[in-house]
């Protein structure tokens, strides 16, 4: 008789999180938070490849951690910035700006995220 693992369960993420580049080449653009982590970069392998000279392959993964949005910098060359400081990882409030290279983007976060109701 085998025993089979159980996979832990994966953390609810509340719908309608989102990052909107505000500035550079892709402006306008609407990157959804719908994953535990998503990995922004310009690399084959990130989640939302963006063909931006100024960010890494795998330059920063957006994600939920099951109590808070977060965004975390994976090593990148130019860094992330939150609110105009270099982070390397932090939680993400509703209108945080967030740059990564010469993208300027801005974080929407539903209002029952910040509640802590998933729903």
């Amino acid at each position: 008789m085998t025993s089979v693992a159980m996979a832990e369960p994966r953390p609810r993420i509340p719908a309608g999180a989102r990052v909107v580049v505000q500035e550079g080449f892709y402006e306008g653009l609407e990157l959804p938070i719908d994953a535990a982590w998503l990995v922004i970069g310009r690399g084959a392998s990130a989640d939302w490849t963006l063909s931006e000279l100024t960010i890494s392959r795998s330059h920063a993964a957006f994600g939920w951690d099951g109590e808070t949005f977060f965004v975390e910098d994976l090593g990148s060359t130019n860094g992330t910035f939150v609110n105009g400081e270099r982070r390397s990882r932090v939680p993400l409030q509703d209108g945080d700006g967030v740059q990564i290279g010469r993208l300027r983007l801005r974080v929407a976060l539903p209002s029952r995220a910040l509640d802590g109701d998933p729903r």
